[in-house]
């Protein structure tokens, strides 16, 4: 769990085999994401080895892959939590990899972030959590606070534990109420980091049944980081498998289910 003094700004995918289609606009918007080219090691070990992925106003993008394959580093570069030592990451249309953290952390504004534990600040209430960002970031009176917090709430099923702790929260309450976090500044792009890891199958369906219902109210951008092939079939629109640094197949589930790649179909052999 996370201390309540740190950031809370966080609300808390080269070219050729690494390049993802970008017919990826709905309703005539562009895409919010671009990634060009994206390098990152780690003393001696590639993580990322130029990859290119676009995502779509509306589209969620499933990034599969072993660990240790760069997806979680994929998601921090992408809210400025780590910078690449190259390529380009543009949201919403403009740079971050050499903006200032003034600017930076505008643009986390516009993402919702659910961490792979949840991340819920300890020593706060479930309420407090929800309303952190709201108090940080907005200039709402406590009222208004108050009853965009029981929205949020209402919205993943959690209206009735507004003064629980976080340690009084189940694993799957806890990513919950982090997803409600996540959406109370109406982030344009959500960013969810194994949001089943941990979860009992019946848990981790209400999860993808929660996250496919946020979808469709909220017509958000989307890049989930799984392990869960059937959450990724059940919840994204298009896949990416990463292997070695590389994007190495991208497409539907069906396809790549399909592929004659022996390290994507040993992939998805795996939990088959």
């Amino acid at each position: 769990m996370m201390n309540s003094n740190q950031s809370a700004t966080l609300q808390v995918a080269g070219s050729g085999a690494n390049h993802a289609p970008e017919n990826t606009e709905r309703n005539g918007a562009g895409p919010a994401m671009v990634l060009r080219g994206l390098h990152k090691t780690f003393e001696a070990q590639v993580v990322l080895n130029g990859v290119d992925l676009t995502v779509g106003s509306g589209e969620t993008l499933a990034v599969l892959g072993r660990s240790g394959t760069g997806k979680s580093v994929l998601l921090k570069l992408i809210v400025g939590l780590q910078k690449p030592d190259s390529g380009s990451i543009l949201i919403h249309g403009q740079e971050i990899t050499n903006s200032n953290l003034e600017a930076v952390n505008e643009i986390r504004k516009t993402i919702g972030f659910l961490f792979q534990n949840a991340a819920l600040y300890d020593s706060l209430t479930v309420e407090e959590n929800v309303a952190f960002p709201l108090r940080r970031h907005t200039k709402m009176s406590a009222s208004e606070r108050a009853d965009r917090v029981k929205e949020l709430l209402a919205g993943v099923g959690m209206e009735n534990e507004l003064n629980k702790m976080p340690t009084e929260l189940s694993g799957g309450m806890q990513k919950r109420v982090g997803l409600a976090r996540a959406l109370a500044l109406e982030p344009g792009i959500l960013l969810l980091d194994e949001p089943t890891a941990g979860l009992d199958p019946i848990t981790s369906r209400e999860i993808d049944e929660l996250i496919l219902k946020l979808q469709e109210e909220r017509d958000v951008a989307s890049i989930v980081v799984t392990h869960d092939l059937h959450s990724a079939k059940t919840i994204a629109d298009r896949i990416v498998l990463l292997h070695e640094g590389n994007a190495v197949i991208e497409g539907t589930f069906e396809e790549l289910e399909r592929s004659d790649d022996k390290f994507v179909a040993e992939f998805f052999k795996r939990d088959s």
